[in-house]
């Protein structure tokens, strides 16, 4: 078996870039406990010894130099000792070999598990050395393969894992057909022959990451993200802010291009893009959008706000099922309680909030006007 281990060996620290002398060290060590567990005891001290240019595999005991042997199967006294070796000392060990007629057979074996084991931990660590930077990134996989639960995209040659809780509900996916997810994880940790690396087509990065790409203005650094607050394939709202030029301009793009990609990219998925303000009242105004805002009462302390809307635009503002009012909470971060103007009439909130008139600003999608429709 010497000379086929040793190719393989030789093969596999070339093809996984693992040094050979890491596939070696562990093979002696897995040699050992296989010794014991076969031939000796666990008590036991044994070498296992690889010769690098043969392939062949020795059992060494080792017998400790003592002055006093207490323990014969595993001592050596001094005396003996200098009968083999004049220079050993106390506390120096003596090999003497103890080879099994038959041990070929167990050391092939567990080479082989040692051999296996390696190019798993070698792929594991390749894969998660090339991705471990791409966590929150883009990228675009082809998709490889289906089962009841689960898509497997294929990236750069490692497949992924797009569950279907990161699967937005209103897309359909064929076989080899391309698509663009957000790295959410990379686990090297992972049993079997991988590393595990998942990806979602829900997460709020992946909208950030689509912005990023297709409004220059967020790269270069004039145009800030914010806050984003998703409810995928159906609606979602991203909080930008700049000093220098307009950031919802700048997002929408000329006629809504920008903007328009994106949206065709997650299937049609409505998006409100809100110039952020550092005053929570103007913000909660505009991250209400497309609902126009009277007024917004604060309460800092409880991070609370009721904000006051015409009667013919409270549905609106609340959105169908809670949705718009949920999503303006999570993007800025302020509890949000909506109130119609006749409703307000009837409440003394003055005694507990702060009046100011908001100034709302914030796109809507179903009211920008894109080239080529009417």
């Amino acid at each position: 078996m010497g000379p086929q281990l040793l190719e393989a060996i030789e093969q596999i620290a070339k093809e996984k870039e693992i040094d050979k002398n890491i596939i070696i060290d562990a093979l002696e060590q897995a040699l050992i406990s296989a010794y014991r567990r076969n031939f000796g005891k666990e008590s036991e001290a044994v070498k296992v010894e690889f010769d690098q240019k043969t392939g062949d595999i020795r059992v060494f005991a080792l017998k400790e130099v003592v002055e006093r042997l207490t323990q014969p199967e595993e001592q050596l006294s001094l005396e003996e000792a200098h009968e083999i070796d004049p220079t050993y000392e106390l506390g120096d060990f003596h090999k003497v070999e103890v080879t099994p007629g038959d041990f070929g057979r167990v050391a092939a074996q567990t080479a082989k598990q040692i051999v296996t084991q390696k190019m798993r931990e070698a792929e594991r660590e390749r894969i998660y050395n090339h991705f471990a930077d791409r966590e929150d990134e883009i990228m675009t996989g082809m998709v490889e393969r289906q089962d009841a639960r689960n898509l497997y995209v294929n990236l750069e040659g490692i497949e992924a894992v797009l569950t279907t809780h990161e699967q937005m509900p209103n897309e359909r996916f064929g076989i080899r057909e391309y698509i663009k997810v957000y790295v959410t994880k990379v686990d090297p940790m992972v049993k079997g022959s991988g590393a595990s690396i998942l990806v979602s087509r829900t997460h709020p990065g992946l909208l950030k990451r689509l912005f990023e790409i297709e409004v220059p203005e967020i790269a270069s650094g004039e145009v800030e993200v914010k806050s984003v607050a998703r409810e995928a394939g159906d609606r979602s709202k991203i909080a930008v802010a700049s000093d220098e030029i307009d950031p919802v301009g700048a997002c929408v793009g000329q006629k809504g291009a920008r903007v328009q990609r994106i949206v065709n990219e997650l299937n049609g998925e409505k998006i409100d893009i809100v110039r952020y303000s550092d005053d929570p009242k103007e913000y909660v105004a505009n991250a209400l959008s497309p609902a126009q805002v009277v007024a917004v009462y604060v309460n800092e302390p409880a991070k609370a706000t009721i904000v006051v809307v015409p009667d013919f635009q409270l549905s609106l503002a609340i959105g169908k099922r809670g949705q718009n009012a949920r999503l303006a909470a999570k993007l800025t971060g302020w509890k949000i309680d909506i109130k119609s103007e006749s409703e307000a009439e009837s409440m003394e909130l003055k005694d507990v909030f702060l009046k100011v008139e908001p100034a709302s600003e914030a796109v809507d999608m179903e009211a920008v006007q894109v080239e080529g429709e009417e």
